[in-house]
C-alpha cells in the first residue's frame, strides 16, 4: 500500500508562487512514474504534470508550461511541483498520484494512475 500526502498548497497573489510536495510513505514509489492534476469546482480531473521514475521524462500540459518545474527526490520520496507566475486559473485543488505499473512511462490519463493523494487546495488571486 502507498499513501501519498500533498502540502504546500495555499492563497497567493497573482504572479506569486507556491510549491507543492506529494510526499509518500509504505511502499516505495521510485520505480513508478507520478503526476500532478487538477480540479475545478463540478469539473472533471485534468493533468498538469508527470515526471518519470528516475526524472528524466517531464511532461506538462500547455497552459503550465514554462511556469511549473516538476522534480522528484527518490530518496525522500517526495514529488514536487514547483509553480511560477501563478494565475487565477491555476485555482484548483490539486493531487497527486502514483502511476500505475511499475516501470512505465508517465502519461496523462487519469484512469493511469492507482494512487492519489487527499489533495491541496491552491487559490491565485488577482
Amino acid at each position: 500500500q502507498v499513501r501519498l500526502a500533498e502540502s504546500g498548497g495555499g492563497l497567493v497573489q497573482a504572479g506569486g508562487s507556491l510549491r507543492l510536495s506529494c510526499t509518500a510513505s509504505g511502499r516505495t514509489f521510485s520505480g513508478y512514474a507520478v503526476g500532478w492534476f487538477r480540479q475545478y469546482p463540478g469539473k472533471e480531473r485534468e493533468f498538469v504534470a508527470a515526471v518519470s521514475r528516475a526524472g528524466g521524462n517531464l511532461d506538462y500540459t500547455d497552459s503550465v508550461k514554462g511556469r511549473f518545474t516538476i522534480s522528484r527526490d527518490n530518496v525522500k520520496q517526495v514529488v514536487y511541483l514547483q509553480m511560477n507566475s501563478l494565475e487565477p486559473e491555476d485555482t484548483a485543488v490539486y493531487y497527486c498520484a502514483r502511476k500505475l505499473g511499475i516501470l512505465t512511462s508517465p502519461t496523462r490519463l487519469v484512469n493511469d494512475y492507482d494512487y492519489w493523494g487527499q489533495g491541496a487546495q491552491v487559490t491565485v488571486s488577482s
